[in-house]
């Protein structure tokens, strides 16, 4: 399974104040320097948002965020680059140094229930800053914390595998359906057959707490995820080289791709746990570790694939550009692919017979953690349809 390094932030924010369009900086000129130097942002402010402006990414070297009247306002030094409207921030994603927050920023913040977070130069959590009023119900949290010792905890441990695996599967499908390759193909098929053969494994694991069964559910979704993998490389271009999933200190384009846009997926589910009345630091197929936001990290699995890699296959196979410095992703990089996985947190896809973005679908899965846990109501994990 994947582990969370803390170091990532999202910045939901909303639209421009249109009478401030005379101050909005070139951003298409800003990131069209082949100076690409990581982190080192000044003038190259990092600004990255939704069509709707609904989600924003931020980073740069003294960029300054602060409350003005019912406006976000962002800075550069002393220049007003933009005002956004706080009804309709979110998120706040900082993904650098050298960003400034003001108190009165983070008290507006607080009252509206938009979560900061923070990330590091891959793209994952090391900070969220939340209000204490979030919709926590003493309940809930009871319930999550007593699960982790009864049945409770194994069933959704169980459930977020078998979303993760399941989705996978689909992924794969839906990249070769149109393929001529038969190789590929009946390659794929063999692995899709072993996946579903642990898929009914898992299924069966059956253990009265969580300590009991953890072992087992690894060593079945690690071999899902051996035969997954493997196959990544046919659904990508060759010329990337993809030999295997790497996690930590990658310097290879593929893995660091993959731990970018986890990175960001990390704070869309953070902030829906915490806002869902969950403990994120109670989970159940990850273990607890000091600073392991680890029900973070179980409900991540279930999205992984249809969110983050199936935004890498399409990036990569669009003709996407992959550029590193010093073992990191440049910021031109950055900049074009945290957009196409903002697109896809507002794409729709079909959920419980009707159409969601899929950041809603992601704070409906974690309200349904929640009553799992609560009210004992059934928790199933999202499923990838292709």
């Amino acid at each position: 399974m994947e582990n969370l390094e803390a170091n990532t932030s999202f910045f939901q924010s909303g639209l421009f104040d249109q009478s401030l369009e005379e101050n909005l900086i070139n951003w298409d000129s800003v990131f069209s320097s082949k100076d690409n130097v990581p982190w080192k942002l000044t003038p190259n402010v990092f600004f990255v948002k939704s069509e709707s402006y609904g989600e924003i990414i931020v980073a740069g070297y003294d960029v300054k965020l602060s409350k003005k009247s019912e406006r976000l306002s962002v800075k550069e030094g002393d220049k007003i680059y933009c005002e956004i409207p706080f009804f309709r921030i979110s998120h706040i994603n900082i993904q650098s140094r050298g960003v400034s927050l003001s108190s009165d920023l983070i008290e507006e913040c607080a009252k509206r229930g938009v979560i900061i977070s923070f990330n590091s130069f891959n793209g994952k959590p090391y900070a969220v800053i939340s209000s204490p009023n979030l919709n926590a119900v003493v309940k809930t949290r009871r319930e999550q914390i007593k699960a982790y010792s009864d049945e409770r905890g194994v069933v959704f441990a169980k459930n977020t595998v078998l979303g993760k695996i399941k989705n996978q599967v689909s992924l794969l499908k839906y990249f070769v359906k149109n393929s001529s390759d038969k190789e590929i193909l009946e390659r794929i098929d063999l692995s899709v057959l072993k996946i579903k053969e642990n898929i009914e494994k898992i299924e069966k694991v059956f253990y009265s707490e969580i300590d009991l069964a953890r072992k087992e559910i690894f060593s079945y979704e690690a071999l899902c995820g051996k035969e997954y993998w493997d196959c990544f490389k046919f659904i990508i271009p060759a010329k990337f080289g993809f030999s295997g999933r790497e996690k930590r200190g990658t310097v290879t384009p593929v893995n660091s791709l993959l731990n970018y846009g986890y990175g960001m997926l990390y704070s869309i589910v953070w902030g829906a746990v915490m806002n869902a009345g969950l403990e994120p630091f109670a989970g159940f197929l990850h273990v607890d570790e000091p600073g392991r936001p680890s029900l973070v990290l179980d409900m991540v699995e279930e999205f992984r694939a249809p969110v983050v890699d199936r935004t890498v296959v399409s990036y990569l196979n669009k003709g996407g550009k992959v550029e590193t410095e010093n073992g990191l992703l440049t910021v031109s990089t950055r900049k074009d692919f945290s957009q196409k996985i903002i697109e896809r947190f507002e794409s729709y896809e079909n959920y419980c017979g009707k159409k969601f973005k899929i950041k809603s679908v992601i704070q409906i899965q974690a309200r349904n953690a929640a009553s799992f846990f609560r009210e004992g109501k059934e928790y199933k994990p999202f499923s990838f349809k292709w």
